[in-house]
């Protein structure tokens, strides 16, 4: 094994997908990892883990692990059928500032205007029609006192 290399993935008869690390990596560094990556600790074997679950998609998920710790940066050593660039549709890079190039994208967006012209909220001043004057004179009204309900 190449000695930079930080994890090592391969098949078990025993135990199934398992995966161990070597002593460039942190053992309690690499615990975390693996464990995050649905690894467990196999009993009496230390730097040994195994997949927890095998049966359900275990290949996978074990070429998936192997990608997530590469994407880290880290060194890792896996068997042909569990190393995701040797397979048949590895997972698709990461863009290393993706997250920022989306929000380019949507700023440059919102300031673009639309493709579709904005429709006039209101009349244009010249249809509109002009206000008649104000009334110079307020009509009188005279109520009598049956018009308004009350008696005298």
């Amino acid at each position: 094994m190449d000695p930079g290399t930080h994890f090592a993935f391969g098949t078990h008869e025993q135990h199934g997908f398992v995966a161990a690390f070597t002593a460039s990596m942190p053992a309690h560094l690499a615990h975390w990892f693996l464990v995050r990556e649905q690894f467990e600790p196999v009993p009496d074997q230390p730097g040994l883990f195994r997949l927890t679950e095998p049966e359900r998609d275990g290949p996978r998920r074990t070429r998936q692990a192997v990608h997530d710790l590469r994407r880290h940066g880290y060194t890792v050593q896996a068997d042909v059928a569990l190393d995701p660039a040797a397979s048949a549709s590895p997972p698709r890079p990461v863009r290393p500032h993706g997250l920022m190039e989306r929000r380019s994208r949507i700023a440059q967006a919102a300031g673009r205007s639309s493709q579709h012209g904005k429709a006039p909220t209101t009349t244009p001043p010249a249809a509109r029609l002009p206000i008649p004057p104000k009334p110079t004179y307020a009509p009188t009204v005279h109520l009598t006192a049956s018009a308004t309900g009350r008696s005298r």
